[in-house]
């Protein structure tokens, strides 16, 4: 029953108006924030071709530290779609890593991060520092770009 659950929830996505989905991971939101020429020329070629920017709620909290710039990450969250983590996300972001034989105490955001990109809309892009990692947890559903 809980697998059924979790295979529903994995299969939950916003496909109105969106030509896929570009995914930023800690490094992504990160160089993003810092105004990297590169990924703003990549969210700005995402958004022309009607791609949906998402990040997750984790994200943003692993993205932070003393030095971020308060008022450009808020205005930049003001047009990425944030998704919350709960109780299904967490479960199904566990199998995952339990698929990839990977452990939560060094990718528990990563696989919440690949668990999200899975059930958005394809073809789904993930901007990542961690191409190896992602792979393992996404496998052939989603195209990584290494920052």
């Amino acid at each position: 029953m809980a697998d059924s659950k979790l295979k529903r929830s994995a299969r939950r996505r916003s496909t109105v108006g969106h030509q896929g989905t570009l995914v930023l991971d800690c490094a992504g939101l990160s160089r993003l924030v810092d105004d990297s020429v590169s990924v703003v020329a990549l969210l700005a070629e995402a958004r022309a071709r009607g791609m949906e920017v998402v990040t997750s709620a984790l994200t943003i909290i692993e993205a932070t530290h003393a030095k971020t710039g308060w008022a450009r990450l808020t205005w930049l969250l003001s047009g990425i779609r944030v998704e919350q983590v709960d109780e299904t996300t967490a479960k199904a972001a566990s199998l995952l890593l339990g698929t990839a034989g990977l452990h939560g105490h060094k990718c528990a955001i990563d696989a919440v991060v690949a668990e999200m990109a899975v059930r958005q809309h394809h073809p789904v892009v993930i901007l990542t520092s961690d191409p190896s990692d992602m792979r393992s947890l996404c496998g052939d559903a989603v195209r990584l770009i290494a920052t």
